[in-house]
């Protein structure tokens, strides 16, 4: 997370995210290709939440789940709740996870807050059970605030579920950079890494190149600066220059050509 740069873009979505969460406005949607910066966010946002209140934070990174009862388990683990030794139907553990929301929202004064990253290998009936969960509410306070991470392709099964889908108080989209943004990355990645020399390390057409090969996606950009360092290191070079940045895109296009 030390190394997340704050686009404009994932700037808001942070600071949308966490009033969000403290306004206890329930579901949170934040969608985004492949690279695009989700899971950092989300470890970003996982260490600010705590500071905005009495959050209790839980964080699922993995969703896969062969079965609800295996979803609604691996809930109850992430709510520190006494697990089952033998199976429970699934109005049983929806009744037991109330409990607990009730009991830290309501009677503690907690904002309980589940946030999910890769949602988009949610299925469609897990979808369905954390919207009941999110019917758990008093007269003024929903009792589960819920924040998803997933990537675009889970758009259409969201939509399908139309209880759901009118359910979510912020839906966004986190773009790729843009051709400043990524010359700004670059720097503050560096920069965090340690470097301070006067001269920059990338020219500014080897930057312009980076951008253009990524197409200003965080992941894409930080594996070609990455393998563009490591290239200096053994040719014994001192700037990243445009014919290695070609050199380099040139030979991922091959690998991927085979």
């Amino acid at each position: 997370p030390q190394f997340f740069f704050l686009s404009a873009a994932h700037r808001a979505a942070l600071y949308r995210l966490r009033i969000a969460v403290k306004l206890q406005r329930g579901l949170c949607l934040v969608l985004g290709d492949v690279g695009t910066g989700k899971t950092t966010l989300s470890r970003r946002l996982a260490q600010l939440l705590p500071q905005d209140g009495p959050i209790d934070l839980h964080v699922v990174l993995n969703p896969y789940f062969e079965s609800d009862q295996q979803f609604l388990l691996a809930l109850m683990e992430s709510f520190h709740l006494e697990v089952p030794t033998s199976p429970l139907p699934i109005r049983a553990m929806l009744a037991a996870i109330e409990r607990h929301l009730f009991g830290r929202v309501v009677e503690g004064g907690r904002i309980v807050t589940l946030l999910i990253d890769e949602a988009q290998q949610l299925s469609a009936s897990n979808l369905e059970l954390l919207r009941a969960l999110l019917n758990y509410e008093t007269h003024d306070t929903k009792l589960l605030q819920l924040v998803l991470m997933a990537q675009m392709e889970c758009l259409p099964t969201l939509r399908s579920i139309r209880n759901l889908w009118d359910r979510i108080s912020l839906k966004y989209v986190l773009n790729p950079l843009d051709e400043r943004e990524t010359k700004e990355l670059v720097a503050f990645r560096l920069s965090q890494a340690g470097f301070t020399d006067r001269e920059p390390l990338f020219t500014e057409e080897a930057v312009r190149e980076i951008y253009y090969a990524t197409q200003g996606y965080p992941r894409r950009i930080a594996l070609l600066c990455h393998d563009a360092l490591e290239r200096l290191v053994m040719d014994h070079q001192p700037t990243v220059s445009v014919e290695l940045i070609r050199t380099l895109v040139g030979r991922e296009r091959e690998l991927q050509a085979v």
